[in-house]
């Protein structure tokens, strides 16, 4: 076994902790084992010297530092380190022309690194420093990425890298989005495949999330290129965009080098061919397991044991439920209910059916974009009046936005611990702190600036604060974009918790079916004609729901057998139509 000593570098804070590992390691007496790197300014230690005591793990105040053993075999696949005491990864994953090769794992274990490297945007240092080109090529030789470095070095590959944070992208592209695809030379098969045909006169400052993904994905696609890299491509997408995104991308594999990291399982299911899973410990290293089918990596990663590395990376499994909770109307007290609502915006009506929503209620809203749930969101919190129809008063409601970023930025210099604060007043005082504390893992981000939290990082805060508010109702727009599939499920886990345990009841907006399917216990659809009209018959039981709205959809998804979760049937596939014809959609 081979000890490594990791210390994440946007956690250590060494003028505000007294340099603790440097006083309280046992054999630093010589100073060279902990010491302050000259270059990064942060903590590094010699693992060499260290005898892997653990006490300076224990002694960060900030939760930076990681010491584990590791096997030796594995040290000798180490891809890149940044720096002394830096971030570990080890292994690439194996991709082949033709083949969708699928990424899922946590955040901060390396994904984006790994796509850097594969696009040739970063040259790995094979852990040594530095190493050059003619060194990569050689340490791969003997494995298929031998050749493909071979080629992609020469110049003889052209790699297109879809980014991840797509709410940058009105930064550097502005005006007329007319003049932006034209100018990205995006092919009109796709703008009118993703419906972005029909916004041409927009400026892109004015699109939203999903719009931004489904040009950002468009841009890419068009280009003539032999390695194609999407990062999250699902995000802020509904589940009909979703499919038609993947569809899209599919068709773009045929002799092409395809690889995607995404978080949502039902799109990675349904889009790679081989999927590889990234584990570790995130912001320390991240190890990259041997590649298997899709359906058998998703549910060994559920599980929490890799066959293929025989190791174990969670204490339990995610489980899913087969059958649909049901719906206890009248049980509970309404915390908000309205009649027959019609909001009339000129270009756009919304048509809402009497409804309530119950105390201990985690309500999931599902529908495409621009079929009107942010609208029925602002009559809801009084934001926008409806033109027949009324709904009774919520004394406090908690509201989490879709979009953060901007949060960040009006408070780029501001500690998370002072913005929480600012927020919530004395949010450590709150009985539900320890187990978001816990559950979102935020310690290690108190003492960070907003401004410098990543996506999945800044969205795991805002969440936390709108949860800490004191509110009747909490409504939560798209809480999962950004997390990874960990994170997913500690965010249901406390919203189902803290809602059945309290008077109050919660709205989820959110384009994860199997996240709503995991948290929800009704659920509200909304079908319709995007941009035009939207219909939605209130708040259903879950089976109702999803029939509703896949139905619209033209869609189905069965069970899987092992893990129970929730499968996307290929379209016009035997059991697709079978469930269609039974007119069991979801819970079949």
């Amino acid at each position: 076994m081979g000890r490594i000593a990791v210390v994440d570098r946007d956690s250590c804070q060494p003028k505000k902790c007294g340099w603790e590992c440097i006083k309280y390691c046992p054999v630093n007496r010589s100073g060279k084992v902990v010491w302050i790197d000259e270059q990064s300014k942060k903590a590094a230690i010699s693992e060499v010297l260290c005898i892997g005591c653990g006490i300076c793990v224990h002694k960060c105040p900030f939760q930076a530092i990681t010491i584990v053993n590791l096997p030796d075999e594995l040290e000798r696949d180490c891809v890149h380190k940044y720096g002394v005491s830096g971030f570990r990864l080890y292994r690439l994953p194996i991709i082949k022309k033709g083949k969708v090769i699928g990424i899922l794992g946590r955040n901060a274990l390396g994904k984006t690194t790994m796509a850097r490297i594969l696009s040739g945007e970063l040259t790995p240092n094979l852990c040594r420093g530095e190493a050059t080109r003619e060194e990569v090529v050689k340490q791969f030789r003997g494995t298929e990425l031998h050749a493909y470095f071979t080629e992609l070095y020469s110049g003889r590959l052209k790699t297109v890298h879809k980014i991840q944070y797509i709410e940058l992208i009105p930064m550097y592209l502005k005006g007329p989005l007319s003049e932006v695809v034209e100018k990205a030379g995006v092919d009109k098969r796709y703008l009118e495949k993703f419906g972005l045909h029909k916004l041409l006169d927009r400026r892109v400052e004015e699109l939203s999330g999903g719009e931004l993904q489904k040009l950002a994905i468009a841009a890419a696609l068009s280009k003539e290129a032999h390695v194609y890299i999407f990062d999250e491509p699902a995000t802020h997408l509904d589940i009909v965009e979703r499919v038609r995104v993947a569809d899209a991308i599919r068709e773009r594999a045929v002799d092409k080098y395809v690889v995607v990291v995404e978080h949502d399982l039902t799109v990675l299911d349904f889009l790679a061919d081989n999927v590889v899973v990234i584990y570790g410990k995130p912001g320390a290293y991240g190890v990259v397991s041997h590649p298997a089918g899709a359906r058998e990596a998703i549910n060994e990663y559920l599980s929490g044991y890799i066959s293929s590395e025989n190791m174990k990376i969670r204490d339990r499994a995610i489980k899913f439920e087969v059958r649909p909770p049901e719906r206890r109307i009248g049980k509970k007290q309404p915390v908000v209910e309205w009649s027959d609502l019609l909001v009339d915006l000129g270009s756009f009506k919304l048509e809402m059916a009497s409804s309530h929503i119950s105390m201990g209620e985690v309500v999931g809203v599902i529908g495409p974009n621009g079929i009107g749930k942010t609208t029925f969101l602002k009559v809801l919190v009084g934001e926008l009046k409806p033109t027949s129809g009324s709904v009774s008063v919520v004394a406090k409601v908690s509201y989490k936005p879709q979009y953060i970023r901007d949060i960040a930025v009006r408070n780029s210099d501001t500690p998370i611990r002072l913005w929480l604060a600012q927020q919530v007043g004395d949010y450590a005082d709150n009985p539900i702190w320890p187990e978001l504390d816990s559950g979102f893992n935020l310690t290690p981000l108190m003492d960070r600036n907003l401004g410098e939290l990543s996506g999945g990082e800044l969205q795991r805060v805002v969440v936390a604060a709108a949860l800490l508010r004191k509110a009747d109702l909490y409504i939560m727009d798209e809480p999962m974009a950004y997390l990874d599939i960990e994170q997913r499920i500690a965010v249901a886990r406390v919203i189902r918790r803290i809602i059945e345990e309290s008077e109050t009841a919660m709205l989820v907006v959110e384009h994860d079916i199997s996240m709503v399917d995991y948290m929800s216990n009704a659920i509200m659809p909304f079908v319709g004609e995007p941009g035009v009209r939207g219909t939605s018959p209130g708040v259903v039981d879950m089976r109702t729901g999803m029939n509703t709205f896949l139905k619209w959809a033209d869609a189905s998804f069965r069970r899987d057998v092992k893990s129970a979760r929730p499968r996307l049937n290929k379209p016009n596939s035997a059991l697709d139509r079978e469930q269609k014809e039974k007119g069991e959609l979801y819970y079949a």
